[in-house]
């Protein structure tokens, strides 16, 4: 029995291309299981059902990879998961089967490249981020108090009588902001008699 799986990412996005390949495959319409899911969410109850309609000598079919798994370790997981029940995935636009052989050594060398494609990835972003911090570029979100505001924010934040709330709508940044970037608030000195 074939068993369809389609997913966009986005509401712009429509299921009906991914819809009508799966029927072109000969998967039955009551048998198409869907999401409307970013691929990183790990909650995608169509996936799921799709999952567990599985039963031995089944096939699961998608259109594409990427409309099935959030990564190369999550497609990996569900290859097995599929494995273990005795069925087969069918990758349409890649033409895998795992039904096979041959399908099954494409699914794990589509896998394993683009594990090592991630890995690359991963290594470039990290050598690119060092040599910017040797240029004296530090990464992150810029600081939203720098320069007259900074110095603004540190002439109240020394004024006691002046409450942090109103600090924060006068310079437009959050409670949070201003105790990140000024530190404790003096405590003011006890009045002696």
């Amino acid at each position: 029995m074939l068993i369809g799986y389609a997913r966009v990412s986005t509401i712009d996005q429509h299921l009906e291309p991914q819809l009508d390949a799966l029927s072109a495959a000969g998967v039955d319409g009551e048998r198409i299981y869907t999401d409307k899911a970013m691929g990183a969410h790990a909650d995608r109850p169509g996936l799921a059902s799709a999952l567990k309609a599985l039963r031995e000598g089944d096939t699961l079919v998608v259109v594409k990879l990427d409309r099935l798994a959030r990564s190369v370790k999550h497609l990996i997981e569900l290859g097995e998961t599929i494995q273990g029940k005795s069925a087969a995935l069918r990758v349409l636009d890649a033409g895998i089967d795992t039904g096979t052989p041959v399908g099954r050594l494409t699914f794990h060398i589509v896998g394993a490249l683009a594990e090592f494609e991630l890995a690359l990835i991963s290594e470039r972003t990290q050598a690119g981020l060092r040599a910017a911090r040797e240029r004296g570029r530090r990464g992150g979100r810029k600081r939203k108090l720098e320069g007259a505001p900074l110095k603004l924010a540190q002439a109240l934040w020394a004024d006691l009588s002046i409450p942090i709330t109103d600090i924060a709508g006068q310079l437009k940044v959050s409670r949070r902001t201003l105790f990140r970037e000024l530190g404790p608030r003096p405590v003011p000195k006890p009045k002696t008699e």
